[in-house]
């Protein structure tokens, strides 16, 4: 496995890889990787002859006082978890390699983009769009995996490939999971003992509340309780907990399939987000 930190000999190694593999899988990460992570490369490479994953913490998509400078950042372990898993080149390029002097580009998606952690982290997914199309232009791949965990990121890396006529698939990967139900998550090991066992209230609060909006239950007072539920259980913020479409991510207020419930909260220092499908 060859790990490459600078756009020249990314080029030669990808033009080496692709004259014996026909079919080439990019699994954009930011590192710290867990299971839910692997559960992407394996999806990958089931689906791929070639392998590539990519291990770059992006500044562009955190906002003032979040916790760039803290995010984990483990690459010698990530790079033996890769290799492990057989992907064939690393790409985990210097700032300067991604955001080159005068890089003057934003890529800002409307619509999907509106909302949820839109609205409450102002920026963020133009940072995603943007280092997301650098990353397509960069190893060019034939398919994208992306965890359905960061649902809305998701839906507008799909509205960007499809709007600026990026031709690979776009694949989304479901939610890897704790036996207890939390949402796997880099993250998560901000956590105290604590707070870990108090998180699991979230994915809980949104499993009850999806079955009750299944069932016909008033939409307003089920979201309204579902967030005094998880404040009660020890999370101090609620960003939001919505009932959005699953497709378009327009809100709901009379429920209709498909439709996805979308939430963020804060424990600790910590926000953790999540989203289940309503049946």
């Amino acid at each position: 496995m060859q790990i490459v930190r600078q756009l020249g000999p990314l080029r030669e190694a990808l033009g080496v890889i692709r004259k014996t593999k026909r079919k080439l899988g990019l699994v954009p990460t930011m590192g710290a990787l867990h299971a839910g992570h692997m559960h992407l490369v394996e999806t990958a490479m089931a689906q791929c002859d070639g392998v590539v994953a990519s291990i770059f913490v992006n500044p562009t998509q955190f906002g003032e006082g979040e916790d760039l400078d803290a995010y984990p950042r483990q690459e010698t372990a990530d790079a033996a978890l890769l290799e492990g898993a057989g992907v064939d080149l690393v790409w985990t390029p210097t700032v300067d390699q991604v955001y080159p002097d005068g890089f003057a580009t934003n890529v800002s998606v409307t619509g999907v983009s509106a909302g949820l952690c839109g609205g409450s982290r102002p920026g963020h997914f133009d940072g995603v769009a943007t280092v997301v199309a650098k990353l397509f232009n960069q190893i060019r791949p034939d398919a994208a995996f992306f965890g359905e965990k960061d649902y809305q990121q998701l839906a507008v890396i799909r509205r960007m490939a499809r709007d600026l006529d990026f031709t690979h698939d776009i694949v989304g990967v479901p939610t890897v999971r704790d036996a207890d139900g939390l949402a796997l998550s880099s993250r998560n090991a901000y956590l105290t003992p604590e707070q870990r066992g108090q998180a699991v209230a979230l994915p809980d609060t949104m499993r009850d509340a999806a079955k009750s909006i299944a069932k016909g239950g008033d939409i307003a007072s089920i979201l309204d309780e579902a967030q005094a539920k998880l404040l009660a259980s020890g999370f101090h913020n609620v960003d939001y907990f919505e009932l959005r479409n699953a497709e378009t991510l327009e809100n709901m207020t009379v429920f209709a399939k498909p439709a996805r419930l979308l939430a963020a909260a804060h424990i600790g220092s910590t926000r953790l987000i999540d989203n289940i499908a309503v049946a």
